[in-house]
């Protein structure tokens, strides 16, 4: 597995400042694969630095001249298709499947929509006697998470190009590879030096340093709800935007009109996706009592199908999770939420594997609205199923968490669905399976966070309002 030792500032790969290293672990195998500099403030304040002295130049170039940049990216990443599978495969634990279609061919999709964006966009309009130009923010501080290395550096990186921003990106410390990949197709799409930096590092030292500094206009996380708060509270301190997408606690809403196997069949496969490692899950399926035995049956009878093994087999449906840490987070909300009445139909905590950070597909049922495992974001492949009386009752258990940032209504009729779903308090939801849409604005209500991902609603978080009286 290749890795750089090295820091890519300025359109160049230098010396990291500091010698610390962070080690990088396939979480299959559970063996080092890789080191890379662990960065410190001084990196990221050259990095910092080389995106402010980038920024002018880059500000000023022609919206037609920035997106052929991004076609160029998207080009270049679209080239490493099977370089980025392993790499995720190797440091997150996706199925090579999954990290074929998903890890490295939606990234694709998501730069060529800000390709395309980028040459189409109004950044100027007039309103009666005014001319209102959008202008780009500034110098944008992007952190993104291990789940979806390189989708979230995509999703961050390309609207903030487009909207004529540089960037200072530091990636999750378990899954640096990837980061460095895309340093690489941002060296060979002709970006200029200084537009697009990366730093590898800990959060809690190069994270916080990205976040705290002062030459920094627009900090962009990805992450916890906790970590959340601590970024959007240094921001604010210093009056700084900030974008933040968040934790989630989705409801798949099966109305009792659904076509109860297929809801229940695309429920499951959303959930253990990923090894249940993405934000927007639905991790809790509402059923109404009338069905419910049945759906309960229909959940446990898919997740057999989901076999935990070596992501390069294929047939393997499931990876491990990222770190030792997160498979016994997992485990322990298993054993609350069995602590606390919920029954366990499928899966639990037992170790399908002795070597690497498995947990087995689980379902839980019987599980009520106040349980903690139906309250806070488990992160693993686990499915709880709580029934509810009528669609009043249905609504405030979908919208009775601290989180809102994705759903599904399933229903009989469209209409039916669509109804329900304008009810609830979460920022995208899937009507009768939907269909994954790269122009489509991504993000969360309430604890979920705060701003846009996606389409023209994400790049309109990097720009910057002017109006002109006339």
């Amino acid at each position: 597995m290749k890795a750089h030792d090295t820091m890519y500032i300025g359109g160049e790969w230098r010396p990291a400042a500091g010698p610390g290293t962070i080690a990088v672990v396939n979480p299959a195998t559970e063996q080092v694969i890789a080191e890379v500099p662990a960065g410190t403030a001084e990196d990221v304040d050259a990095a910092v630095r080389a995106a402010r002295a980038a920024f002018p130049g880059w500000a000023a170039t022609p919206p037609a001249a920035r997106a052929a940049r991004l076609a160029a990216l998207r080009d270049a990443l679209a080239a490493r298709t099977e370089e980025i599978a392993e790499t995720v495969t190797a440091e997150l634990g996706s199925p090579l499947k999954l990290s074929r279609a998903v890890h490295a061919g939606t990234p694709v999709r998501v730069a060529a929509s800000y390709a395309e964006l980028a040459a189409s966009y109004a950044f100027e309009e007039r309103i009666g006697n005014s001319t209102v130009l959008l202008e780009p923010v500034g110098v944008v501080g992007a952190i993104t998470p291990w789940n979806y290395p390189l989708h979230q550096i995509v999703a961050k990186v390309a609207p903030a190009l487009a909207a004529g921003c540089t960037v200072v990106v530091k990636p999750a410390e378990d899954t640096p590879l990837t980061a460095q990949i895309f340093a690489e197709a941002v060296h060979e799409a002709g970006l200029p030096p200084g537009v697009v930096n990366v730093v590898t590092g800990v959060g809690t030292v190069a994270g916080q340093a990205l976040a705290a500094h002062e030459d920094v206009d627009l900090v962009s996380f990805t992450g916890s709800t906790a970590v959340g708060r601590r970024i959007g509270a240094t921001a604010g301190g210093a009056v700084k935007r900030v974008a933040l997408e968040l934790g989630g606690k989705s409801a798949n809403v099966i109305l009792p009109s659904a076509d109860l196997a297929k809801a229940v069949k695309v429920g499951v496969a959303n959930v253990m996706t990923n090894s249940g490692q993405t934000c927007s899950a639905w991790t809790r399926m509402l059923v109404h009592t009338d069905r419910y035995d049945e759906a309960v049956e229909a959940a446990v009878a898919a997740v057999a199908s989901y076999r935990a093994g070596d992501p390069h087999d294929e047939l393997c449906r499931v990876g491990p999770l990222v770190s030792a840490a997160q498979r016994e987070r997992v485990r322990g909300y298993i054993e609350r939420g069995l602590a606390e009445g919920a029954r366990l139909v499928a899966g639990g905590t037992e170790t399908p594997h002795d070597t690497g950070w498995f947990v087995t597909p689980t379902v839980l049922a019987d599980v009520t609205p106040e349980m903690t495992v139906a309250q806070e974001e488990i992160f693993g492949p686990v499915l709880c199923v709580l029934r509810y009386e009528d669609e009043e009752d249905a609504l405030r258990i979908a919208n009775g968490t601290v989180y809102g940032l994705a759903g599904a209504v399933w229903a009989g009729d469209e209409s039916e669905a669509v109804a329900f779903a304008r009810r609830m308090e979460t920022g995208q939801v899937d009507i009768n399976g939907g269909r994954f849409n790269p122009l489509a604005p991504f993000g969360g209500y309430k604890q979920s966070g705060v701003g846009r991902e996606l389409g023209p609603h994400g790049l309109a978080e990097y720009l910057q309002t002017k109006s002109l009286q006339f």
